[in-house]
């Protein structure tokens, strides 16, 4: 059984930092891509950012240049640094991995809502 927990999220005032963390666990054999995503009320899930096992990541354009994804693969974890935030950014923030367990597939945490408002 994998499992995705997240943590870090909370209630910010605009142009404050947020550092979320996301640690997979269980019968994990091998981690290629950790996502993050995030789905504000009425809207889909999106993209926000990504970082696969070479190294290489990729962001929304939304938030290129205010947040940052990283990885300690000894942990598993990824984290997402988030500075300069608005209130649109404003949303549940699911991890996800791309790994294989028992077999390969897609896992996602159960998220951290962010709340960006004076």
């Amino acid at each position: 059984q994998v499992q995705l927990v997240e943590s870090g999220g909370g209630l910010v005032q605009p142009g404050g930092s947020l550092r979320l963390s996301c640690a997979a666990s269980g019968r994990i054999f091998s981690i290629d891509a950790m996502a993050w995503y995030r789905q504000a009320p009425g809207k889909q899930r999106e993209l926000v950012a990504a970082s696969t096992s070479g190294g290489g990541t990729n962001y929304a354009d939304s938030v290129k240049g205010r947040f940052t994804i990283s990885r300690d693969n000894a942990k598993n974890t990824v984290y997402l640094q988030m500075n300069s935030l608005k209130p649109e950014d404003t949303a549940v923030y699911y991890c996800n991995a791309d790994l294989i367990s028992n077999y390969r597939g897609r896992w996602w945490g159960k998220g951290t809502q962010v709340t960006v408002s004076s």
